[in-house]
């Protein structure tokens, strides 16, 4: 799509946000159009920096963005600020409650500078006891009852990735997107605040269902008891691992018939998959059996022929190269810091035949200061006082005009 045709082009944002769940609404309203301006403080986002685990957030979640830096507790940098926040459409920050307030950027402030304006934080908890706690992504698996149903009984096990603060963040999109749409009606803004904790409990939702539905608590998923009989990792004559699912009984026949399970297909009282999980122990390590005899290649083939559900047991890295992913533009190339480019995923949403791409390249730390105190109304005097009083760091006018 061409940057006019994307649907949430002319939409303005400033994102005052760091780390993953922030930075994951920003990303989605880029992706999808809107001009979303970052404002860092002076030195860059300390997210930039981070080590280990943390060294891809920024490079994964700040991608279509233009950055500012900004010392948003001088005088000059809050009127800047204010600046930017009366063209807003929508405000962004993912800081400790009270924070903003503190420097002069709660809701309050902002809708009375701009009532139009859509105010999304991110937080820990919503509104009760626990809101003024300090929460992470593992602190709110943890509490949630996420890492108790993915480890082993005993060992409660976070996710493999950040999956608490990317879902937080999509939660806030939606709310963002319906508080445009409201404002389509009311021509007033509003805050929306979408949590860590109250994300982890609706995934936890299916599990508290279930007992309420059987009376029994919810195992862990490393010792559940399976919904079907055939849902396992198995080993193929090439020591590697293949998930294989069978979830249905016209599954279960197509499956019996493909592997020359005749034991199986001949006996009535397999034909239901109720009955055939009270049989796993019997089903199972025939299976096993059978899928030893093919290498991984060819059990795959056979799987893809008969239309089972399968996947290989991958690396994350191995998505990279994945020739699905990179057909029609699921994986977006862009630049990462301390140099090179890493081909990473595009949203997972497809407009019509289109998938939303890049339009901007990672930002350098107030790569488009100069450039957004321009558009703010900014003279250039004014913009070179700025700089050189240290208010604002990034390009010089020189620069930024060759």
């Amino acid at each position: 799509m061409v940057e006019q045709e994307l649907p949430l082009s002319g939409i303005q944002v400033v994102e005052f946000s760091h780390m993953v769940m922030g930075p994951s609404v920003g990303l989605v309203l880029a992706d999808m159009g809107a001009d979303v301006v970052k404002v860092e403080p002076k030195g860059g986002d300390k997210t930039r920096r981070l080590l280990g685990s943390g060294a891809g957030y920024f490079a994964m979640y700040n991608r279509n963005k233009r950055s500012i830096c900004v010392d948003l507790k001088s005088d000059q940098g809050r009127e800047l600020a204010f600046r930017l926040v009366r063209k807003a459409d929508v405000l962004i920050e993912n800081f400790r409650p009270g924070a903003m307030e503190k420097l002069g950027y709660g809701y309050p402030a902002m809708s009375a500078l701009n009532p139009r304006l859509i105010y999304a934080s991110s937080r820990g908890f919503l509104a009760g006891p626990y809101e003024h706690r300090t929460a992470l992504d593992e602190v709110t698996q943890m509490m949630g009852g996420l890492a108790y149903m993915t480890g082993p009984p005993g060992r409660p096990l976070r996710a493999g990735a950040s999956v608490i603060d990317v879902l937080g963040g999509m939660f806030g999109v939606v709310g963002v997107l319906a508080a445009l749409e409201q404002r389509h009606r009311t021509g007033k803004g509003q805050q929306i605040t979408s949590s860590l904790f109250e994300s982890t409990a609706f995934l936890m939702g299916q599990h508290i269902a279930q007992y309420a539905v059987t009376g029994e608590p919810a195992k862990p998923m490393p010792v559940r008891i399976s919904a079907w009989a055939v849902y396992d990792v198995f080993e193929t004559a090439d020591q590697e691992q293949l998930f294989v699912a069978v979830v249905s009984d016209t599954q279960w026949g197509q499956f019996c018939e493909a592997f020359q399970l005749t034991e199986f297909s001949q006996d009535r009282g397999l034909d239901l998959n109720a009955d055939r999980v009270k049989q796993r122990d019997r089903i199972i390590p025939a299976v096993q059996a059978v899928f030893r005899q093919f290498s991984k290649a060819d059990l795959m083939d056979r799987l893809e022929e008969v239309g089972l559900p399968f996947a290989p047991i991958s690396k994350p890295q191995d998505l990279i190269d994945d020739p699905h992913l990179n057909h029609s533009g699921g994986m977006i190339e862009v630049s990462v810091p301390g140099g090179g480019t890493a081909r990473l995923p595009a949203l997972p949403v497809q407009m019509g035949a289109q998938r939303f791409g890049l339009r901007h390249d990672l930002p350098e730390p107030g790569e488009h200061t100069h450039q957004v105190l321009r558009e703010a109304g900014y003279s250039e005097s004014e913009i070179e006082a700025l700089l050189q009083a240290g208010v604002v760091e990034g390009e010089l006018a020189a620069s930024a005009q060759a």
